[in-house]
């Protein structure tokens, strides 16, 4: 006697992956791109998915440019897209010893509210270690219903 195969439908993982000058130029364009290339995978400007992945990746690449940045060393944003499943944001950069971490600021601080924003708009978040210097902060979408 035979069990019955049960086909599984194919997943689709397209990612994109591109390295920015850690200046504030470069995460600019780090958010624009990540712009056009889900525009190119079909999820389109204005939607709700891209709206969060652009806040999310301007945060990440501002983190990256003004807390991660070694003179001369670019950070790298990847972006990891399984339609109706799941999408992953990944900004890298060369310092890993400084690890970012949610915290709350008072209300005359300037800044520290980024990851707060960060936990607000993804469905996870962690900090990874990236071999073989630096570390990668990864943001996840999920996109099912």
């Amino acid at each position: 006697m035979t069990t019955p195969t049960t086909r599984q439908a194919a997943v689709t993982v397209r990612v994109f992956t591109q390295r920015f000058s850690s200046t504030p130029r470069g995460a600019r364009l780090a958010r624009r791109l990540a712009l056009h290339q889900l525009d190119r995978w079909r999820v389109p400007y204005g939607s709700e998915t891209s709206d969060a992945v652009a806040l999310l990746v301007a945060e990440l690449a501002a983190n990256a440019v003004t807390h991660g940045r070694v003179p001369g060393r670019d950070f790298e944003l990847t972006l990891s897209y399984t339609p109706g499943v799941r999408l992953m944001i990944d900004v890298s950069d060369t310092r890993g010893e400084r690890r970012p971490a949610a915290t709350a600021s008072g209300p005359l601080d300037e800044g520290g509210r980024g990851l707060l924003l960060v936990e607000a708009l993804a469905s996870r978040w962690s900090v990874l270690d990236r071999v073989p210097v630096g570390k990668t902060v990864r943001a996840e979408i999920d996109l099912g219903p």
